[in-house]
């Protein structure tokens, strides 16, 4: 609709498929055509006149052949017409037809059927002529009367509306609908003529309300809803009125309606600051939260609930209700259980730590009987972590929380016992009372530990704190346990040639027949199903690792084992057995290294690991006193600078947490006395009704209302220029995902423009909802066309596109202006958060890097493929073969050094041992690097290796 026209309330979807009809076509199908035909036709009328079309001739024809219709349908889309149709001359004074229209709609009004008549009422609220609503007023009060509650509550609506723009017409619709309400039975017509009350006259709501204040309990949900935003709009502009009033919201709190008692929870806490207000309010929300089903509700209570500890008074209160806060983590849903724990994580203190611990055990042992789900891991992951949180703030508490959690170093989920592990690292390093209770169960779960990662750390943690001759002599069983048999080539030879003598491993068993999934017959025996599965199951898992190919561990265990030598050496005197358990300690890692240089494991040795464990036999060789204070005290101290840094980081943040939290006034901030404020600002505290429906609309702009050009301005961009027949801008408004363009639209012509239409196109992760309508536009006229785009990842995007229109009597094609293009930036919808190192590398890792490329070509051959390549991209250094085997790493840091480090950062490159595994297989084999600079040589370090 252009500007000049009146507002239109309805909106209709338009297809643009087909050519509309002619005005004596249309006329000639509303005067002689059959129901159907007057329906089709009175549609093609309502669309021409919102596209702008003038048709004065078919008034008169709609009154006379299609208004004395009672077709139900007909009805209907006659509503639609009548609000939409210009009703007034040009210079304002009411069509004569209008009258025979008005005496439609009382008849309308007087109709036996409720329907015809509730919709009359409902259409009569969006007529803006007084002079049509003025004969119809006794027809509007006496539906007031009427039996049925549909025609009753649409009767007050009609009242209120026409009492708010015209009172003149009825001005004693306040006592009026007062009297209604007295003697009202329906809860959907109370609602509607106390809500009318509420805005057009506040004391005669007040009157009604205190006569049944007592009773509102009994009332239906909608009218106490009502009610509940009467009381906070009073009491919000006279704080004086909250006494009468706190009783009646005391008892709003018991009501069966959710909703009521989500609002009235609100209300309480705005009007009332007293302690038992506060934990009233905060009990039912705790009851929302477990009671109701939807996650979304759930999550926005918590909100409500975490909103309410951000006061320094309310915090004492709500610390009394930890443990009703923690019945939520019955909620299976993972963030609703997250917000929980960190709420009660953050209300923790020394009266309720040990019943939150407890809780929190019995969680933990509960994810264990739950069937494995990636949630479950998860929720064990953030019990683990908030445990870990109270053992640091309540150090009094680790002694009970260490040995539930160290059973979870042996967990299957890997991310869950590496928490428990770094748990465990602290803890041991700040609490020296827990040292001989960590270590001790350290030792009873380490067997049963099956992840590389949390081996490395528990052989780490076991070298650095065992300090007793018995610990020590542990530890080292612990790890002929689970290395098995030594020296381990030959022992893994031996398995390997018993399992060909056929008298020791094949036992004759039963022949099965079985059905395969083509459906044919298979016979399957004992001697290939059950032997490989034993086999495994029976080697112990740091001999498990090794064979696997991670020598990462062999290191770590290397230097364990130097550890614990030299502390052995220094706490026993005996000479022999001194060399007897360093001898032990030696041949474990000389046998690790015979282990990597043979071809048993599936990956062989890394140079950095030979290195490690070849540093460690020498400095058990030699075991000078130097060493001995690196391998022993230095650690360790690393360790606790590393600790010492992570804690003066954690109150670093909790200071300007509370820091923002301490209301702080200046020595010349002025001080405000009620009693002494004008009324106007008295009411310019923030309304929370006002703000909530503002942050549904996505209209939250409060703070930019102080400088609104600096605010708005900025963020309108040119489309067109001025010199363009058609000028255009637009306002990019961002509300979370959800990106509407405000495209102002201006005819510069003396032309009338006819289907005027915003085209436009994204590109990137950008989604346009809906296709603008077309619009027609009169000379020097214009309007503002609405386009929403939804935001379906995190990347800039572009919109892009066009505006066509038609000339109204040029013969000449379409006439088409491009708009500039508007650029999308990420930071407009982008949220600031925070997470932990863990969790960043994880997102890092998860996070999809690799760029596939699809690559269309008719060289057949591989070879030939990757010479053509290198000899485009300049590397003719390299050979295909050596470009099968290094290619994607190599190049990659190849390309990498040369651009930061200069042109010669890298000399050359070579293959060492090609191997091809047969004709059609890519070649493999060890890239060697020879640099020029430091910097090359780190770099040609990190990228060497078998490829």
């Amino acid at each position: 609709m252009t500007a000049a026209e009146n507002v239109c309330y309805t909106l209709i979807n338009v297809p643009m498929d087909s050519e509309p009809p002619s005005e004596i076509s249309l006329k000639n199908d509303l005067e002689k055509g059959d129901v159907k035909s007057k329906t089709e036709a009175l549609k093609k009328v309502i669309i021409m006149i919102l596209n702008g079309e003038k048709l004065p001739g078919l008034l008169m024809t709609i009154i006379r052949f299609v208004l004395p219709l009672q077709d139900h349908t007909i009805k209907k889309l006659l509503l639609v017409f009548w609000e939409i149709v210009p009703k007034t001359t040009p210079d304002g004074r009411l069509l004569h037809e209008m009258i025979l229209v008005c005496d439609a709609y009382r008849k309308d009004l007087q109709h036996p059927n409720e329907f015809i008549r509730g919709s009359t009422l409902r259409f009569l609220c969006k007529l803006k002529e007084a002079e049509l609503l003025e004969p119809l007023m006794p027809a509007i009060r006496a539906c007031l009367e009427h039996r049925h509650s549909y025609v009753r509550r649409n009767a007050v609506l009609a009242i209120y509306t026409i009492y708010r723009n015209f009172e003149h017409l009825i001005p004693d619709a306040p006592e009026l609908i007062h009297d209604f309400l007295v003697n009202e039975k329906d809860a959907s017509c109370k609602r509607n003529a106390f809500m009318m009350l509420i805005h057009a006259d506040q004391d005669r709501a007040l009157d009604y309300l205190s006569t049944c204040i007592d009773q509102v309990q009994t009332f239906g949900d909608i009218l106490q809803l009502v009610i509940v935003e009467l009381i906070y709009k009073v009491c919000h502009a006279n704080p004086s009125e909250r006494a009468r009033f706190i009783r009646c919201i005391y008892n709003l709190l018991q009501s069966s309606s959710p909703a009521v008692k989500y609002e009235a929870a609100g209300t309480l806490v705005t009007l009332s600051s007293a302690p038992t207000a506060i934990k009233a309010a905060a009990q039912c929300y705790i009851d929302l939260i477990i009671k109701e089903s939807d996650n979304n509700v759930k999550l926005i209570v918590l909100d409500r609930l975490i909103e309410l500890k951000e006061h320094p008074a309310h915090e004492r209160v709500l610390q009394d209700l930890v443990m009703d806060i923690l019945r939520v983590l019955s909620t299976p849903d993972l963030e609703v259980r997250k917000k929980t724990l960190q709420l009660a994580l953050d209300l923790v203190s020394s009266r309720n730590v040990e019943e939150l611990v407890i809780v929190l055990k019995k969680e933990v042992i509960k994810t264990n009987n739950v069937s494995e789900h990636e949630d479950t891991d998860k929720y064990r992951q953030l019990l683990v972590r908030t445990l870990h949180s109270c053992s640091v703030r309540f150090p009094d508490m680790a002694a009970n929380v260490i040995p539930v959690l160290m059973e979870f170093l042996s967990d299957s989920n890997e991310a869950a016992a590496a928490d428990v592990l770094e748990f465990v690292r602290e803890a041991i390093q700040r609490f020296d009372n827990l040292r001989m209770l960590i270590v001790e169960k350290m030792l009873e779960v380490f067997h049963a530990i099956k992840s590389v990662k949390i081996y490395r750390g528990a052989l780490w943690i076991l070298g650095e704190y065992c300090s007793t001759k018995d610990d020590i002599q542990s530890v080292m069983t612990e790890v002929r346990r689970s290395l098995g048999e030594i020296p381990i080539v030959e022992s893994e030879i031996k398995k390997e040639a018993g399992e060909l003598k056929p008298e020791e491993e094949i036992t004759v068993g039963p022949v099965q027949k079985l059905v395969t999934e083509m459906g044919t017959y298979a016979t399957q025996s004992a001697l290939s199903s059950s032997r490989p599965t034993k086999k495994e199951e029976e080697r112990p898992p740091l001999r498990g690792f090794l064979l696997d190919g991670d020598f990462f561990v062999a290191a770590s265990l290397a230097t364990t084992l130097t550890k614990i030598a030299l502390r052995y050496v220094a706490l026993v005197q005996e000479k022999k057995k001194q060399n007897s358990f360093v001898a032990e300690a030696m041949l474990l890692m000389a046998t690790i290294l015979h282990l990597g240089k043979s071809s048993l494991p599936k990956k062989p040795i890394t140079d950095d690991d030979v290195d490690r464990i070849s540093l460690c036999l020498k400095v058990l060789s030699e075991c000078s006193p130097l060493m001995n204070d690196i391998f022993n005290k230095e650690c360790r101290q690393s360790l606790s600078h590393m600790l010492s840094a992570k804690l003066e980081e954690e109150k670093l943040s909790q200071k300007k947490e509370s820091e923002k939290r301490n209301v702080t006034v200046q020595p010349d901030d002025p001080i405000s006395f009620m009693q002494l404020t004008a009324k106007n600002e008295m009411n310019c505290k923030e309304d929370q009704f006002q703000l909530s429906l503002l942050a549904a609309m996505g209209n939250t702009q409060r703070k930019e209302a102080a400088d609104p050009l600096a605010s708005k301005l900025n963020k309108v961009t040119q489309l067109t220029g001025f010199s363009d027949p058609v000028y255009a801008e637009a306002y990019v408004h961002v509300n979370q995902y959800d990106i509407v363009l405000d495209v102002l639209v201006v005819n510069q012509t003396s032309d009338t423009l006819q289907n005027c239409t915003l085209e436009l196109a994204t590109l990137g992760d950008l989604k346009l909802v809906e296709k603008p309508s077309p619009l027609t536009l009169a000379p020097h006229d214009f309007a503002n066309i609405k386009a929403n785009v939804k935001v379906a990842s995190t990347e800039n995007g572009i919109i892009f596109g066009n505006i066509v229109y038609d000339v109204s009597g040029a013969a000449s094609d379409r006439n088409c202006v491009v708009l500039s293009d508007i650029h999308i930036d990420i930071m407009d919808y982008i949220q600031p958060a925070t997470c932990t190192d863990a969790e960043f590398r994880q997102m890092w890792a998860e996070f999809e890097w690799e760029n596939k490329v699809t690559v269309n070509t008719n060289i057949v051959d591989l070879n030939d493929y990757l010479q053509h390549i290198l000899k485009s991209t300049n590397m003719k250094c390299l050979t295909p073969e050596k470009a099968l085997s290094g290619y994607c790493g190599f190049m990659a840091a190849n390309l990498y050094a040369r651009s930061i480090f200069g042109e010669d950062a890298l000399a050359n490159v070579s293959i060492e041992k090609p191997i091809q595994q047969g004709p059609e297989a890519p070649v493999t084999g060890h890239i060697r690097i020879r640099a020029k600079s430091q910097w090359g040589s780190l770099l040609a370090h990190l990228t060497s290796g078998r490829v």
